[in-house]
């Protein structure tokens, strides 16, 4: 159960952002709702305006291969234990054609055979530098480089940088699985 009230005054700017989630998300959203994540900032209007901004630049980013992306996001989600981004992310990357079998098997991705050992290393990395204290070494640095220049190392750092932002927010405020990954052709 959520720690806040997910039911934010309705200023314009909300009322704009429960707009946008309805037109970007209206086929997995109740007429209505908005993301969790958005109702409880929306109680402090210049955290949700500043949000809005960072999450529209962050999806621009194009440098790093969007399984790549995805696998470490989850990773992330995954270790802090956040259902919501769990959740959502097995819903957004499916829709962005990452395959289904990739995502299901993310929180066992060590006994799954789904998985290169690239998409080993990422994910190795994205729980490493989720964890605290951190747990990247060299080594692991050395080995991503190996496959990636240096744009798509410093992208696929900042998505978990990113990720454990939205994870830990969501987690500490009680935000749970809103059903998207029950909307998609993915078994629950």
């Amino acid at each position: 159960m959520a720690r806040i009230p997910l039911d934010p005054p309705r200023t314009a700017f909300v009322r704009l952002t429960e707009w946008y989630s309805r037109r970007r998300f209206g086929a997995v959203l109740d007429p209505g709702a908005v993301l969790d994540p958005g109702a409880a900032m929306a109680h402090h209007g210049p955290v949700l305006r500043t949000y809005v901004r960072h999450e529209q630049s962050v999806a621009r980013w194009n440098r790093l291969d969007p399984t790549l992306k995805a696998l470490a996001v989850m990773s992330s989600a995954a270790t802090i234990g956040c259902s919501w981004c769990l959740d959502f992310g097995h819903w957004i990357s499916s829709q962005d054609g990452v395959d289904p079998a990739k995502l299901r098997d993310v929180p066992r991705w060590r006994g799954s055979g789904v998985y290169s050992d690239l998409e080993r290393q990422v994910m190795a990395y994205a729980e490493a530098m989720t964890t605290t204290p951190l747990q990247v070494t060299d080594e692991m640095v050395a080995g991503l480089r190996d496959h990636l220049d240096d744009d798509a190392l410093v992208e696929l750092t900042m998505m978990i940088a990113v990720e454990n932002s939205r994870s830990r927010f969501n987690s500490a405020l009680g935000l749970t699985s809103q059903g998207f990954r029950d909307r998609c052709e993915l078994p629950a």
